[in-house]
């Protein structure tokens, strides 16, 4: 997370359990497992699930009064409360007894969805205006949320002699809970957005109807180990207090099964076979000694044990290869990252019983998988995976910015991240819920996890900062924080790293009460002290650098091995600024303010940040009318914000993954600072808040093709960069560099190149440093073809013979000043192109449907068209269709060249076919029917 750089004790981590006696609660540690969700996925990459409401969010508010949760024994993940109703205790006279009792009367209360915090539910409730549509946020009042918020669901179970226990975790920042009228604990227990709890409430619960409440705290991300936001976003008004995962209720028998998972070890190189070691942890909770048979199944293993355990005895079962030879795997069926292999993954499904009767069961998914995340020579971390080594191509995640989860909304992301070609997620703090994990697994995307910078997670270590120092119960949180996200992702094969520090590292204390956690809970996955240089005791060196920038810089800043350019481990770097499309920008901002956007470049921008240093688009305005000239209105404003965008991101990740294979100081990973923003915003996004795809998107999907040619703007070299899995041979190279009107100047092929597979060949070729009769704004077209001369990657860039020039010395800490700009102002000089257009439409199976469009330069002029944008918009025109992928878009034609686009999307019932816009540098904007 950018921000100016100033450039917990021991004890077994755990969860609260509170078992309900007479004399009141009494507690004692133990820990237990995350649930696991398991989605069934309806293919890969094409869009599937609800169409988007105009704010993209439809979970913030339960429909109708949400109904009684029935529990019924047994069921390892339990039951969620169906939601909530909640209220402001400003609004709220009654003793909690009262108000947490059945049958309590909640007239006037507000609905909210199982997860969901208050602000979240106003805003389905329609209390206020959209708050991602120009300042309207400023009208929600802050001073509502100064007070704790009552949260209350009911549940149902039927009579017997099961123990009920209430289990869940999100709680943003802290609450004191009840159960039927009883408080069963409170918020100096129940702290922390991470941490987990589980109440045994079984002396509380009657058969039928019961009651559960939580009197939630506000938040302050400064003073609490809970969630924030610092220069990503304008903060919601109520800083996300509420409860943002569910709310469990889990019936079992005399014997509860937790912590369920199995630990897995990869013969690596060779992958010839895998050991399983499957570990779960039994506790007898009623008054007698039992005797109880754990048995079950891993991957193709069967297992059973005989176990007795005392009353109130807590016991760890331990499954290995030499006590079950069935856990010796050979042949494993390998989890890889997508574009590397498949992603199978295995059953883990085991059952207590007690006197023949089932007590509990657990069930999750595990992949085997080995990751390795060595330091070079070069002082970077280096990824392995399954002994591969991995150029990490990522990008950081943001949820949404009311913490609401969609799980359509968020597949839709993970699909666009396949498309990009990129094969890791970061997520600096904000851990999403299990489903996303489960995604990431399914889909191969790798994740780095990892606690937030600059508020009270590194209070105690980064002083330039806001957040509060740590007292001893902050400790106690972490270190519960820690053991509950460890015990949560440590059976998804996607997750891949933690970070335990962002900017700052822990101190000795922290680190060391993180370690015990991360071992205790069988953490195999390489733990990381910070996402910047900074080390740790334990530890050691991080591997990584956070060296920026985060604001404008053009692109030959990065193939430069200084600062933010392709060397090492970036842990999270852009050129900052990402102007949506002209759609979204109407639908996020009045008219005023896009007359603002474009006329006044030094303005601040709502949509930016609240940071005063990212507030404005200064650097990026004075950059697109240095290097394409003043833009004339809004349209060219955001024309001219598209080619900026395009030729920054492609460069970023151009200049990594061709160094990548360099012999000193390589580049081994970069995070695009960010994927997308949480909300509707001008900056740090390849997707924007409608998930509509503007230059950045495409450039990093062009710069990520699977076999790819490039221009290096360090030494004007022509390289190959394979990211297949199988090598190249045979290959024609071509650069051809033509004046804007379309004039060639220079044309030079290779021949026989080859590239191995994840490799890079720098060919033979270089753009001369003087060509005669080049103009001060040309285009260089590079193109590569296979053995039987088909093409199989197009690079156009658009240059200058007169250089950006950078200011190195006057570097800070987000950008490095440009004194000179590129003269890239002759492309306003290409004259405009009709093209020839036609496009089908055709289903391809239930609930997805494809457009086929054929682009025709029709040679009218011998001048090229410029990054062509292709948009599938409603039947009117007006409303572009979204999600889509398309198989490639916003490309270059010559005279007499054509290009076919396909694009996959769902289709709405009843749905006219969409019809096809077609825009860009000099297409003429047409509109056209899809048969």
């Amino acid at each position: 997370m950018p921000r100016q750089l100033s450039r917990v004790s021991p004890c077994r981590p755990g969860y609260l359990i509170s078992s309900i006696q007479a004399g009141g609660p009494s507690y004692r540690r133990a820990r237990v497992p995350g649930r696991s969700a398991v989605l069934a996925l309806l293919g890969l990459l094409v869009f599937v699930g609800p169409a988007l409401t105009p704010v993209g969010f439809t979970g913030g508010a339960a429909i109708g009064t949400p109904a009684a949760a029935a529990v019924s024994d047994g069921h390892d993940s339990g039951r969620a409360l169906a939601g909530f109703m909640i209220q402001s205790t400003a609004e709220v006279t009654d003793p909690a007894a009262k108000v947490s009792s059945p049958g309590y009367p909640t007239k006037g209360w507000y609905q909210a969805g199982p997860r969901s915090t208050v602000l979240a539910a106003l805003l389905a409730a329609g209390k206020y205006p959209d708050p991602f549509h120009s300042t309207n946020q400023k009208l929600i009042p802050a001073a509502d949320f100064a007070v704790p918020w009552w949260y209350r669901s009911d549940f149902s179970v039927d009579g017997g002699g099961a123990r009920t226990y209430l289990d869940f975790s999100g709680v943003t920042s802290a609450a004191d809970v009840f159960v039927n009228g009883r408080q069963v604990s409170t918020a100096s227990t129940v702290a922390g957005t991470y941490t987990r709890h589980e109440l045994d409430i079984t002396a509380l619960v009657r058969p039928g109807t019961n009651t559960v409440a939580f009197r939630i705290q506000p938040n302050d991300p400064r003073k609490h180990l809970t969630v924030g936001w610092l220069d990503w976003l304008q903060p919601p008004p109520d800083r996300n207090m509420g409860i943002v995962r569910d709310v469990l209720v889990r019936r079992s028998g005399p014997v509860v099964l937790r912590e369920a998972h199995v630990v897995t070890d990869l013969a690596v190189p060779s992958l010839a076979s895998a050991d399983l070691t499957v570990k779960a942890l039994l506790r007898n909770d009623s008054s007698d000694t039992v005797t109880a048979r754990l048995s079950g199944t891993a991957g193709p293993a069967a297992l059973s044990r005989q176990v007795t355990l005392k009353p109130g005895e807590s016991r760890t079962v331990v499954y290995s290869p030499a006590d079950h030879p069935g856990l010796h795997v050979p042949s494993p069926r390998v989890w890889w990252p997508a574009g590397m292999g498949e992603q199978p993954l295995y059953d883990l499904d085991l059952a207590v019983t007690v006197d023949g009767a089932t007590s509990d069961t657990a069930h999750s998914t595990f992949g085997i998988r080995d990751v390795q995340a060595p330091i070079n020579t070069d002082g970077a971390r280096q990824y392995r995976i399954n002994g591969r080594p991995l150029l990490i191509k990522g990008a950081g995640w943001s949820p949404d910015e009311f913490l609401r989860w969609d799980p359509a909304y968020a597949e839709h992301r993970m699909q666009y991240v396949r498309d990009l070609g990129l094969n890791t997620l970061r997520l600096e703090g904000h851990l999403e819920p299990d489903e996303f994990f489960d995604l990431a697994d399914r889909y191969g995307i790798l994740t780095i996890a990892g606690w937030e910078c600059c508020n009270k997670w590194e209070g105690e270590v980064n002083p330039a900062e806001s957040g509060e120092k740590w007292d001893a119960a902050d400790h106690v949180v972490a270190r519960a924080s820690m053991a509950a996200e460890a015990a949560r992702l440590r059976h998804h094969p996607s997750v891949i790293s933690f970070l335990i520090g962002s900017d700052a590292a822990p101190n000795a204390k922290i680190e060391s009460g993180y370690l015990q956690a991360l071992r205790a809970a069988d953490w195999k996955v390489p733990v990381i002290p910070s996402a910047s240089g900074k080390s740790t005791p334990v530890i050691g060196r991080s591997g990584m650098r956070m060296t920026g920038p985060y604001d404008w810089v053009p692109p030959g800043y990065w193939y430069d091995k200084r600062e933010g350019g392709a060397t090492g481990f970036n842990s999270e770097t852009s050129a900052g600024p990402s102007i949506p499309t002209l759609d979204t920008l109407r639908r996020m901002m009045t008219p005023a303010e896009l007359e603002t956007l474009w006329k006044q470049p030094s303005a601040p921008q709502y949509h930016r940040s609240p940071s005063a240093t990212f507030s404005t688009l200064k650097l990026y305005n004075a950059a697109l009318a240095g290097r394409y000239g003043r833009p004339t209105d809004l349209g060219d404003y955001v024309r001219k914000a598209q080619l900026a965008q395009y030729e920054t991101v492609r460069a970023q990740f151009e200049a990594y993954s061709r160094n990548a294979k360099d012999t000193t100081a390589p580049a081994t990973g970069v995070i695009y600072w960010m994927l997308n923003s949480g909300w509707t915003s001008l900056h740090w996004q390849l997707i924007d808040r409608y998930l509509d795809q503007n230059g950045s998107y495409f450039g990093a999907k062009k710069a990520n093709e699977p076999l790819h040619i490039q221009y290096g703007y360090d030494n004007r070299t022509v390289s190959i960069v394979n990211n297949r899995a199988t090598a190249a041979s045979g290959l024609k190279a071509q650069v051809t560099l033509f004046n804007t009107d379309g004039t060639k100047k220079y044309d030079r092929t290779v021949t026989g190149v080859d590239v191995e597979a994840r490799g890079v060949t720098t060919t033979s070729l270089a753009v001369p440093a003087t060509v005669p009769g080049l103009a001060k704004t040309y285009l260089a077209r590079l193109l590569l073809t296979d053995t039987t001369g088909r093409e199989v990657s197009r690079n156009v860039y658009w240059l200058s013979t007169r250089n950006d020039v950078l200011d190195h010395a006057k570097t800070d800490w987000y950008y490095t000043p440009t004194t000179s700009y590129a003269d890239l102002t002759g492309l306003n000089a290409m004259p405009q192109v009709t093209l020839d257009v036609t496009a089908a439409t055709a289903a391809t199976r239930a609930g997805t449907s494809t457009t086929t469009v054929t682009l025709r330069h029709p040679g009218t002029t011998n001048a090229p068209v410029l990054l062509t944008d292709v948009d599938l918009v409603s039947a009117d025109g007006k409303t572009p269709k979204l999600p889509v992928r398309w198989s490639d878009n916003q490309i270059s034609l010559w005279p007499g060249e054509s290009a076919t686009l396909v694009a996959s999307y769902r289709t709405v019932d009843s749905e006219r076919t969409p019809r096809v816009r077609v825009s860009g540098w000099n297409a003429r904007a047409v509109t056209v029917p899809s048969s």
